[in-house]
């Protein structure tokens, strides 16, 4: 490997193999970046091994070639090297410097909370990827101080950024100043632009097919009442499409928001995107001798692993979180653009 120097003021590094002479540039090195020149440094070996211009058992510059020729201090290359090193991506061989000792990579994937249904996603996520992949997972927890701070602190540090966002005006801005081509955004498209990756779920028409599926099932109720008590964040455009539905099957209907007022009536169908309500439905069908399915129903947003064996089985309206974290994964393996959204099905069990 051979370091260059550009006329902007970067610093190329150039790869130059044991059989041809032609030098492949890259990596830029910015010096008004403000990313610390050391994570510049170990960025730009982790993007040549992700692009393998660089591969197992070729030797990097020394750390007194770089220092002399571009001004940087030892300190400060070191510390890269040993990043890298700590990392288990290179490896130091006395007397005759660093080599690459795997192509390891690592990606950030930040959720809103922890749920059953994430920890779906999670699984299928890092159980698609290479050995080689290091995921770190971080919680915003819908809160956008936490939003910043993890995502500020993450620039440069990544080879690709998973994100699932939520409606907030500063989320935007804070994507803004990451690379379309390394960021993924998942979940819900709430901000989202034409021009990024994505693999969402639709929480509208998509939602509204899944509901008109189960027409005649809601049909041997007397009202159907969605449940979205208002500490939940989920995307109220399901509310709109939920009255949609109802209105064009002639479906008397309600929306109910305060779940203290949570009441279950015999001869109603319950739709919940809360499994806190869920645990209520059951404790008052259970006091008030009501059976899931016959006297009451009760049709439950988000598959989890456990709701098919709780009670008789209970009836989902849910995306594959699964196959989201499959995509996910795959976007992160091919290092190719991805736009796709995961349909909504149902799934009728006992309780509805």
């Amino acid at each position: 490997m051979k370091l260059y120097q550009n006329y902007s003021g970067f610093i190329i590094f150039a790869y130059q193999n044991r059989t041809e002479q032609n030098g492949l540039s890259i990596f830029d090195f910015n010096f008004n970046s403000e990313i610390p020149k050391y994570q510049q440094l170990v960025n730009a070996i982790n993007d040549a091994l992700a692009n393998n211009t660089i591969t197992i058992g070729d030797a990097l510059p020394s750390v007194n070639s770089i220092c002399k020729d571009y001004n940087l201090s030892r300190d400060t290359v070191f510390k890269a090297y040993s990043i890298l090193k700590d990392n288990g991506v290179v490896e130091s061989v006395p007397n005759k410097g660093y080599y690459v000792a795997k192509n390891t990579r690592k990606v950030l994937l930040v959720l809103d909370t922890f749920k059953a249904y994430k920890e779906v996603l999670y699984h299928a996520f890092v159980n698609n990827l290479p050995k080689n992949i290091i995921v770190d997972v971080q919680f915003h927890h819908y809160k956008i101080a936490n939003f910043k701070t993890i995502l500020n602190n993450s620039k440069g540090r990544y080879f690709k950024y998973v994100v699932m966002t939520f409606n907030h005006k500063d989320v935007p801005v804070v994507l803004s100043d990451f690379e379309n081509n390394d960021l993924l955004l998942i979940d819900w498209s709430v901000h989202s632009k034409a021009t990024n990756n994505y693999v969402f779920q639709d929480f509208g028409k998509s939602f509204y097919n899944a509901l008109n599926e189960a027409k005649e099932v809601f049909k041997k109720y007397k009202k159907t009442v969605f449940v979205y008590p208002t500490f939940t964040n989920h995307p109220t455009e399901s509310v709109s499409y939920f009255k949609k539905f109802c209105e064009a099957s002639c479906l008397k209907y309600k929306v109910l928001t305060n779940a203290d007022e949570f009441e279950v009536v015999k001869n109603e169908a319950y739709i919940s995107v809360s499994d806190r309500i869920l645990g209520y439905f059951l404790e008052q069908c259970r006091a008030k001798g009501l059976e899931p399915g016959t006297d009451v129903g009760f049709l439950s947003y988000n598959e989890t692993p456990m709701k098919q064996f709780i009670y008789k089985g209970i009836s989902v309206v849910s995306t594959n979180f699964s196959e989201m974290g499959a995509q996910a994964a795959a976007f992160v393996t091919n290092n190719k653009p991805l736009q796709i959204y995961i349909p909504t099905k149902l799934t009728l069990r006992k309780s509805l």
